[in-house]
C-alpha cells in the first residue's frame, strides 16, 4: 500500500531546525525506522526514498531527515562534522521516542551507515541495523577531496567540490574524522547486522563490508548488491535493497499488528484523533487500522501537512455518495462504469442561497453549504442517471448533515 507522508521538522544537536519526512504505513504500524542518508546527500535521495517506500509496505514507519546544514535543514554545514551527524541521529530517535515510539530499525547509507553504527548503541530499543555501501571507517570519506586536505589544514578551512556541489569544509572535520572508531562500536553493537554493499563500488570499496562484516557478532548478514552503483541510482537496485532489508528486518522485530476488522476496532474505540505536537493543529487519526493526518492550511498557521477538518468531511460525505449510487446500480443491475463525487464547502448567508430548502434559508446569519457534483459513466438514459441523482439524498452522511446530530461530550 502506498505511504503517507508526513513532512515536519524538529530540533537538531545545535538547536538548527532539521526538516523531515515520517512514511506511515496504510495500516496498523508494526515499528517504526530511521534512516540516515549519504555524505551531502538528502532524505529525498533515491535509496532513502524506495527503501521507505518498500518499509511502509510491510507495516513499517519511516522517518528520514537532513542533516544539519544539508537539504531543507537549517544549520551551517561547515560547522559540522561526523559527531555532529551522530548527534542529529540520537535527537531524530528521541524525537521519535516522544512524538510517537522509539525506532526498532536503523538504517545508513554510505557515511550515514557509519554514522548510524556508531549511534545504534545510544538507541537501546533498536533491535536491528541495515548499512548500505558503508565505510568501515569514517576517515574513508576524506579521499573526497583528498587534494584539498592540505589546504584545509594550513588555512583552517577550504571550499571543495563533492557531487558537482562546493562545499566549505573545516580543519575540525577533519580532527574529528580522525578521532572515530566505527569499527571498534561494530565489535559491541550487540544488535542484528545487515551489511548490504556492491563488489563494484568505486566510492567505498567491497573490503569495507568485509571490515564490518568481520568486526560484528552474530547475528549478522551480507547481501550483495551485484552492479550497484554507490548512490543505488539504478531503480532496479535501489528497489532490490530495499526489498532485501524489509524481508531481513521483519525477522528481528517482531510480526505485524494482528488485523482488527474495522466494524469492531470501531465499536470497541471508536475513532481516535490526537495531536501529534508538530506545528499548531497537525493531528493523528486511527480509525480501525487506518491511519491518516488532519491539519490545517499554511494560511491560517497549519502546516497543511493533511485535509482539514471540513476537507475530512466533505470526503465523508463524498465517499458516502458514490457507495450508495453503487449498491443501487448492482442492485438495479445498472450499466454504471464509473461513479465519482466533487464535494465543496463554504459557509453563506442563509437568505442567500437559493438552492437551498426553505427551512435552510429560514434560519439566521451564516450557514453551510455543500455542494455535491456527481459524475455517472456509463450507458444509462436520463431516466435512470436523474434516478440516481434521487439516491444520492439517500447516502446516510447526506442524511445525518441534513438531520443535525446529537453529540454527547464527557471527559475521558
Amino acid at each position: 500500500m502506498p505511504a503517507q507522508p508526513v513532512r515536519l521538522t524538529f530540533e537538531g544537536h545545535n538547536g538548527a531546525e532539521l526538516a523531515a519526512r515520517l512514511d506511515l504505513p496504510d495500516g496498523p504500524v508494526r515499528a517504526y525506522a530511521l534512516f540516515a542518508h549519504c555524505f551531502t546527500c538528502s532524505k529525498d535521495g533515491a535509496a532513502g526514498r524506495r527503501i521507505s517506500e518498500a518499509l511502509t509496505r510491510e507495516g513499517f514507519a519511516v522517518l528520514r531527515f537532513d542533516f544539519t546544514g544539508l537539504g531543507g535543514s537549517g544549520g551551517d554545514f561547515s560547522s559540522t562534522n561526523f559527531s555532529s551527524n551522530v548527534a542529529d541521529l540520537l535527537k531524530a530517535a528521541a524525537f521519535l521516542r516522544e512524538a510517537h515510539e522509539a525506532p526498532k530499525l536503523l538504517i545508513g547509507h554510505s557515511l550515514g551507515g557509519a554514522a548510524m553504527l556508531a549511534a545504534a548503541h545510544e538507541i537501546p530499543e533498536a533491535v536491528a541495523v541495515a548499512t548500505i555501501a558503508a565505510p568501515a571507517d569514517a576517515d574513508h570519506v576524506l579521499k573526497n577531496f583528498h587534494a584539498d586536505l592540505e589546504r584545509i589544514r594550513t588555512q583552517g578551512q577550504a571550499e571543495v567540490e563533492l557531487a558537482g556541489r562546493r562545499f566549505t569544509i573545516e580543519k575540525q572535520f577533519l580532527d574529528d574524522i580522525a578521532e572515530q572508531t566505527v569499527r571498534e562500536r561494530v565489535s559491541h553493537l550487540h544488535k542484528a547486522l545487515l551489511v548490504l554493499h556492491a563488489p563494484r563500488d568505486e566510492t567505498v570499496g567491497i573490503d569495507n563490508a568485509t571490515n564490518i562484516f568481520v568486526a560484528a557478532k552474530h547475528p549478522k548478514s551480507f547481501v550483495s548488491l551485484d552492479s550497484a552503483d554507490h548512490l543505488l541510482n539504478d531503480p532496479a537496485d535501489a528497489a532490490y535493497a530495499a526489498g532485501v532489508i524489509a524481508a531481513w528486518a521483519t525477522r528481528y522485530v517482531g510480526k505485524a499488528p494482528e488485523a482488527v476488522s474495522e466494524t469492531a476496532e470501531a465499536e470497541a474505540k471508536g475513532v481516535e484523533v490526537s495531536e501529534t505536537g508538530l506545528g499548531k493543529f497537525q493531528a493523528k487519526v486511527v480509525a480501525g487500522r487506518h491511519r491518516l493526518i488532519a491539519d490545517e492550511p499554511e494560511a491560517v498557521g497549519g502546516l497543511d501537512s493533511g485535509p482539514s477538518p471540513y476537507d475530512l468531511l466533505s470526503a465523508a460525505l463524498g465517499a458516502c455518495t458514490v457507495m450508495t449510487l453503487r449498491m443501487y446500480a448492482e442492485r438495479k443491475g445498472l450499466a454504471v462504469e464509473r461513479i465519482s463525487a466533487t464535494v465543496t464547502h463554504g459557509k453563506v448567508h442563509a437568505a442567500d442561497c437559493l438552492d437551498c430548502t426553505e427551512e435552510h434559508r429560514k434560519r439566521e446569519g451564516r450557514i453551510d453549504r455543500f455542494e455535491r457534483r456527481i459524475a455517472i459513466e456509463g450507458d444509462l438514459d436520463a431516466e435512470a442517471r436523474a434516478r440516481l441523482l434521487e439516491i444520492a439524498d439517500r447516502c446516510p452522511v447526506h442524511r445525518t448533515l441534513e438531520a443535525g446530530a446529537a453529540i454527547v461530550t464527557r471527559e475521558a
